[in-house]
């Protein structure tokens, strides 16, 4: 099948699911249908009653650990520009899209799955820094010609999104306000298209991950796909228009000393039609030491994790497989 790698064109009219997709048995998500928990929260980021809205994210934060926000003060015009420059990003020749970008390092495209040799993942993916912007965007791949303008844009709204949830938790947690500012100024974009696929139970678009970042804002665009583990049960996290989903990561459960717990969580392929998502990570700097928020601490809540540097954690587990390097010195 042509892929990305190949630099050929990709996806179209394929029949079955090549060898090189197709998963190891333990790891193939089966034939279970995509189902829609309506139970996770959806939490009014206009609402008058800020601390309402402060509670009901902690709580989000520590019993589903996903939670979606509207009224967010993004405008819709904003995300759906985005979806459809990358729409014609993901329909273009890798060789005009990478030829400047890929040869500094600072963009990342490809399917290879992180955890598995030799497998693909069943998608179109590319990543890149954002922050600070004007540094990054110069070696933004320059296809689509408003690739940089549009792109430039969305990332600006969903950082004060990211910074707006972020003081809400720590208003929530009882941190002073703008702990995370100086700590975690760096921001990554992932992309994604999941094209339809033949057969969905032995891919995946995602492998079941942990996100090693503060937190994940992700647009769904308007095709169903997340799916996250709650006691012990996979459950779809649906799209709703307008909305973003957050999701919680390692270094915040870390910081809130496990009052914000992370989940794993995967991407489901569907048989139907295409899946167009975009994912902004907001990181710890590299130099930043991960650990329990000191004003956490006490006899009766002692430190439940290590501290660690987070450069070095980055390199350790290899959690950003290929785009290690990236990851661990764009500061």
């Amino acid at each position: 099948m042509a892929t990305m790698e190949d630099h050929a064109t990709r996806w179209f009219n394929v029949q079955s699911v090549p060898h090189s997709y197709t998963f190891p048995l333990e790891k193939r998500p089966g034939k279970l249908p995509f189902s829609t928990c309506t139970a996770i929260p959806i939490i009014n980021l206009n609402s008058p009653e800020k601390s309402d809205t402060i509670q009901k994210i902690i709580k989000a934060g520590q019993n589903f650990v996903f939670f979606q926000v509207i009224d967010h003060g993004v405008s819709e015009s904003v995300s759906t520009e985005a979806l459809n420059v990358l729409k014609e990003l993901f329909n273009m020749p890798l060789e005009e899209i990478s030829r400047d970008a890929i040869k500094n390092g600072w963009v990342h495209m490809g399917s290879t799955s992180f955890d598995i040799d030799g497998v693909h993942l069943w998608r179109d993916n590319i990543k890149h820094p954002c922050h600070p912007l004007e540094k990054c965007m110069q070696h933004w791949p320059q296809m689509p010609t408003r690739y940089r303008e549009v792109m430039a844009t969305y990332v600006q709204e969903i950082r004060r999104l990211s910074w707006r949830i972020l003081e809400l938790i720590c208003e929530g947690l009882g941190l002073e306000k703008g702990f995370f500012e100086e700590i975690s100024q760096v921001q990554f974009l992932s992309a994604s298209n999941y094209p339809a696929c033949p057969d969905p139970s032995v891919t995946l678009g995602v492998l079941k991950h942990f996100d090693h970042s503060f937190i994940t804002i992700l647009f769904q665009g308007n095709v169903d796909g997340l799916q996250a583990l709650h006691d012990g049960k996979w459950i779809g996290v649906g799209v709703l228009p307008n909305a973003f989903v957050v999701n919680i990561g390692t270094q915040l459960e870390i910081m809130s000393n496990g009052k914000l717990i992370s989940a794993e969580h995967r991407v489901m392929t569907n048989s139907d039609e295409d899946r167009l998502t975009i994912t902004t990570f907001i990181n710890p700097s590299p130099n930043c030491i991960v650990e329990p928020a000191k004003v956490l601490i006490n006899e009766s809540n002692p430190p439940l994790y290590d501290s660690f540097m987070y450069k070095d954690f980055v390199v350790s587990s290899k959690a950003f497989g290929p785009y290690t390097e990236v990851v661990q010195t764009k500061d």
